[in-house]
């Protein structure tokens, strides 16, 4: 009778992993960058406050995949389509300052890193950065963006680990402030993950 209790034990410890396993590796949200900072990890950090919802889930930018031909909307690329994550959106900062910035060099070298929650299967890394005058009074736009990726890794439907860097030059020609959109599209699933790092070349 006592193996009988143990191994029905057992199989209720596993059946009950198993569910939160399922529970947990949903299609809501898992990465962000923190190499150049992105506005969500500067809301998690703390640098900067009355972020909402994003303090507590800077992993969850997630939004339809496809860009830039589909894939979150403009006006709302930072938020990746999210309204409860709409303060990424806004041009200021929600203290009213400006976005704190990351300072780089055109024409050199950077590595771009990933912090992950859940590794999905990628198919790619995506790396896009605003244009010469582009427009910085308003949320962020296609418009406002060079719409050919400036970096691209391919990823091959592998899953990345918990952190990932990987390296590119940063465009030359380029002088102020602009904003680098990094997109990781999902390989099995319609969304990818949107960050948005505000620089100073």
């Amino acid at each position: 009778m006592r193996t009988r209790t143990k191994l029905y034990a057992a199989v209720l410890g596993l059946a009950t992993t198993g569910a939160f396993v399922l529970s947990s590796g949903g299609a809501s949200s898992h990465g962000y960058t923190d190499l150049p900072i992105s506005r969500q990890k500067l809301c998690q950090n703390g640098t900067v406050a009355n972020c909402g919802d994003i303090q507590w889930e800077p992993q969850s930018v997630e939004g339809p995949k496809g860009f830039p031909a589909s894939g979150a909307a403009d006006g709302q690329l930072c938020s990746g389509n999210n309204t409860r994550f709409a303060q990424l959106d806004r041009p200021k900062a929600p203290n009213g300052g400006a976005w704190p910035a990351t300072k780089v060099n055109g024409g050199q070298s950077y590595t771009f890193r990933w912090q992950f929650t859940a590794m999905h299967a990628t198919t790619d890394f995506k790396y896009y950065v605003t244009k010469a005058g582009w427009n910085q009074n308003h949320n962020l736009a296609r418009s406002d963006l060079n719409l050919t990726p400036f970096l691209t890794v391919p990823y091959n439907g592998q899953r990345p680990p918990s952190t990932l860097s990987h390296s590119g030059t940063l465009p030359s020609g380029l002088s102020g402030r602009h904003v680098i959109l990094a997109v990781w599209t999902i390989a099995d699933t319609t969304n990818a993950f949107y960050a948005c790092s505000d620089v100073t070349f």
